[in-house]
């Protein structure tokens, strides 16, 4: 039988990383799909069913309170008074800590007369690997073993499930069973907590309470306060730890592990609240840096790492089989350095900017050595061993690069993004390298000039906009993708390149969905639904819409962000991984991407790099300067946002409604300019 990765669009997260919990919008989880609670990257609980007089009450809604909590409200029409208005309502709050969930369950009797039911929860553990359930199969149901005292555990490869129910009477099932008695009026309140011990897992919560400044948003168009405030409060409950360095965890279900790319593009993203978060991403991803050559887990010297598991991640619906620490991407270590950079920028602190010196050169060596084998001039890419991932760009699915006429191109793959992000990480080396009186930065700035060259020379196509990508052949793959966006603000452009771009994507063939579509409606590859080819993902939008900004393209940069604060709104304010790309004069409103991961570490730091592109606010601490331009128009009305970190010092930038902004809070030494 060919099996299907589960859907998980309508199901609701309760998340504390490395602890998450996905349910059916009623809080029943069900053995089925992606259903369960999950601990590091194994599911711990596969099914938690309440029924009362063994039958399943009706739902009516449920409401979260921060990512860790959800309430789910449902009703047992069948008990307490006849008649229209029901009397017995039934509450049932999930609380997530890390290694940990409790659960209470309110039972209240609004009925002229006594109500007795009898409140059962029936739980299971399978102890899945999450590659299996991606891969839509089901792990093998463990067997209970009951204690004396009614406590309930389940263990096996080394991780052991603590299920503790005060007051319910246990069995070797797993079921746990309450007798409940109320009287006119009143409520009983049930609990029980299951506990996870994953002595092996390899990645664990941080023990610090906050990593970033709490910022505040308010604004003329609500919906931006409220998508940032939403959104600080999922990438709290995704914060990772490795030792005391803290970073970001993809995305829940499938990724909430250390992924280089997407963490690094988190950090950076937030670096508008502080720069904790980046160092420690920095940090993390340095001690992991290559250093030999490996061809089945992509491992070169200076390259940065792909992901990390706890063991080989196998899904063997696509034959993929993964090394625990992968390194097959060629975009991460560009964007390392590039953070590097921003972060000084920022103000991270010389002492931490100065120990990843090291790891910066040997990041610059891997750009001009491991990064280009044919010695063309260009990154790319191609998987020897047919276990890994074909593309390793930030679109990695296999049908991904395609011809403006739907044919796949064959690796090796130069993509157009990735030769400007490593111009930008050779510009931005090259800096750090002068700054702290190191050598080789003329080398870095010449091989950045090279490229340019040769890229304004390879990679245009007739068409006015630069290919997604150069085929085996160096062929231009000429559809229209969002991956060109990504050139805007790197420096790889000229001025009149940046507005063919500009004009290319702000058409409505890319721009006329609920953001950024990540290929043209007009080329033949192009569906709503396809992952890569068509969909809109939040963080490309965001990233393009930045740069749009950057480059005065205002108006462009508008549509975009409003798009995504229409998908936020539509959503939530819990933005997805990505979306469908349907037109917005043919729906009303988004459609889910049915297996995105929500919530997700860079789709939700997007919303931090909307607010700092609508600000305009572009700090240069080591030179003194920062730089304060806002969208032109004030297209969401007047802002201010308090709480921003520059240095190290909270500052409050307001833009008026027309358009004029200020900033109060600099450190010393720092003036607008």
């Amino acid at each position: 039988m060919n099996r299907l990765q589960p859907l998980l669009h309508d199901l609701v997260a309760t998340v504390a990383a490395p602890t998450s919990a996905l349910a059916g919008p009623d809080g029943q989880v069900r053995t089925a799909g992606v259903q369960g609670v999950f601990h590091a990257d194994a599911r711990v609980l596969s099914e938690a069913v309440l029924r009362l007089d063994d039958r399943e009450t009706e739902p009516i809604g449920h409401a979260d309170a921060g990512a860790g909590t959800t309430h789910f409200v449902s009703l047992a029409r069948w008990l307490g008074d006849p008649g229209p208005d029901p009397t017995v309502r039934v509450q049932r709050t999930r609380i997530i800590t890390p290694g940990l969930l409790e659960e209470r369950i309110t039972i209240a009797s609004g009925a002229a007369g006594q109500v007795s039911t009898t409140v059962t929860v029936d739980l299971a553990v399978d102890l899945a690997p999450i590659e299996v359930v991606k891969s839509g199969s089901r792990g093998t149901p463990i067997a209970a073993h009951r204690s004396a005292d009614g406590t309930l555990t389940w263990e096996r490869d080394g991780i052991t499930v603590t299920v503790t129910a005060p007051e319910a009477e246990t069995d070797n099932h797993g079921r746990l069973t309450w007798a409940v008695t109320l009287g006119p009026g009143a409520d009983q309140t049930l609990t029980f907590s299951v506990r996870v011990n994953d002595p092996s897992a390899v990645v664990h919560a941080p023990a610090t309470a906050r990593t970033w400044s709490p910022a505040e948003v308010r604004s003329g168009d609500q919906r931006l306060g409220r998508l940032v405030a939403r959104s600080l409060d999922d990438l709290h409950a995704l914060r990772l730890a490795d030792g005391d360095d803290v970073y970001l965890g993809a995305g829940v279900p499938w990724f909430l592990t250390l992924f280089g790319r997407d963490s690094i593009w988190a950090a950076r993203m937030l670096l508008p609240l502080g720069t904790d978060v980046a160092a420690g991403t920095l940090r993390v991803l340095a001690r992991r840096q290559g250093t030999r050559t490996d061809p089945n887990s992509g491992e070169a010297p200076g390259k940065i790492l792909h992901e990390l598991r706890r063991q080989e991640f196998v899904l063997e619906s696509s034959g993929l089989h993964l090394p625990a620490a992968y390194y097959g991407t060629i975009d991460a270590t560009p964007l390392w350095i590039s953070l590097l950079h921003d972060a000084w920028r920022w103000g991270l602190p010389e002492a931490g900017a100065g120990e990843l010196l090291p790891h910066l050169q040997a990041a610059l060596s891997w750009l001009d050595g491991p990064a280009d084998p044919d010695g063309d001039g260009f990154l790319e890419y191609l998987d020897t061993t047919g276990r890994g991932l074909a593309n390793q760009g930030w679109k990695d699915s296999g049908d991904a690069v395609r011809f403006h006429d739907g044919r796949l191109a064959e690796p090796p793959i130069a993509l157009a993004e990735v030769q400007g992000y490593a111009y930008r990480a050779a510009l931005d080396g090259a800096a750090l390298l002068d700054a702290f009186g190191q050598p080789g930065a003329d080398r870095r700035r010449d091989y950045a000039g090279t490229l340019a060259e040769r890229f304004r020379a390879k990679f245009w196509v007739d068409g006015g906009y630069p290919a997604l990508a150069l085929d085996r052949n160096k062929r231009p793959v000429d559809s229209l993708t969002s991956n060109i966006g990504h050139l805007l603000g790197t420096g790889l452009l000229t001025e009149a390149e940046e507005r063919a771009v500009a004009t290319a994507l702000g058409g409505d063939t890319m721009s006329g969905g609920y953001g950024l579509r990540t290929m043209s409606a007009g080329d033949a590859g192009f569906t709503p639904l396809s992952y890569h080819c068509g969909s809109v993902w939040t963080h490309d939008t965001a990233i393009v819409a930045a740069g749009l900004a950057r480059a005065g393209f205002a108006a462009e940069a508008t549509t975009l962000i409003d798009g995504l604060l229409t998908a936020g709104e539509a959503f939530g304010y819990r933005l997805p991984e990505l979306h469908a790309g349907d037109a917005r004069s043919a729906l009303s409103r988004p459609m889910p991407y049915p297996a995105a991961c929500r919530p997700q570490a860079w789709s939700a730091a997007a919303a931090v790099l909307m607010l700092q592109a609508t600000l305009g606010l572009q700090p240069d601490v080591p030179n003194g300067r920062v730089r304060l331009d806002p969208l032109a128009g004030a297209p969401f009305g007047p802002i201010t946002a308090t709480g921003l970190r520059i240095a190290g010092h909270a500052v409050d930038v307001t833009v008026d409604a027309a358009g004029a902004a200020t900033i109060s809070g600099l450190p010393a030494g720092l003036t607008l300019g």
